[in-house]
């Protein structure tokens, strides 16, 4: 097989947000799972190997060659099916799984994001001062079901930045975990490489 691509973050940020995942939100409990940014899919197909569902895993991407990407990553690793979907998730919602339309609440359990607000983060204000980002946390809150988590890793915000962002009235969203990430020191200063913070919205 050809090129599955880089792992944004390394390999062990991938591993941490698995582990997190099966602690908080067990495969047992048949969660429905939602990636925003899936890129080449390495954080689905892990959730796939510790057990979960492949047919409770969604991935969306604004880049088609990233879907085609994990598509072709996902097949060849036994996670047919998987769904990845081209998505731009600032103007469109993601699709639904065909068998979520059945229950009572037809939203997430769980969103992971690694990555993609940082990017979302980079681009220009618009003429009243507003950035697409300022719109991403709300729509998190949004497709949430009650008692969901949002698991988001980045290396552009901090932790308190994130939850500044994420857990507010306007959101919905409650601060509920922190994923422990190697320190370094620098001027006399300490800090994360990354930053993985987890939110929950209440029932």
């Amino acid at each position: 097989m050809g090129d599955e691509g880089e792992i944004w973050f390394g390999e062990e940020s991938v591993e941490k947000m698995v582990h997190w995942a099966c602690k908080y939100v067990p495969s047992a409990s048949c969660p429905w799972i939602l990636e925003v940014g899936s890129g080449n899919g390495t954080l689905l197909l892990g959730l796939l190997d510790a057990e979960y569902q492949p047919e409770r895993l969604c991935g969306i991407d604004y880049s088609e060659g990233s879907v085609k990407l994990a598509r072709s990553v996902s097949a060849a690793r036994g996670g047919d099916n998987i769904s990845f979907h081209l998505c731009d998730f600032l103007k469109d919602d993601p699709p639904k799984l065909p068998s979520m339309l059945q229950e009572a609440y037809a939203d997430w359990d769980l969103i992971m994001d690694k990555g993609t607000f940082d990017a979302i983060g980079l681009m220009e204000k618009d003429s009243n001062g507003m950035t697409p980002a300022d719109g991403y946390p709300l729509k998190i809150g949004r497709l949430l079901k009650p008692g969901g988590h949002f698991l988001i890793t980045s290396c552009n915000f901090t932790e308190e930045e994130l939850k500044a962002k994420f857990a507010n009235p306007r959101t919905g969203l409650m601060y509920h975990s922190r994923i422990q990430h190697a320190t370094y020191t620098f001027g006399g200063k300490s800090g994360s490489i990354c930053s993985s913070v987890a939110f929950r919205k209440p029932l």
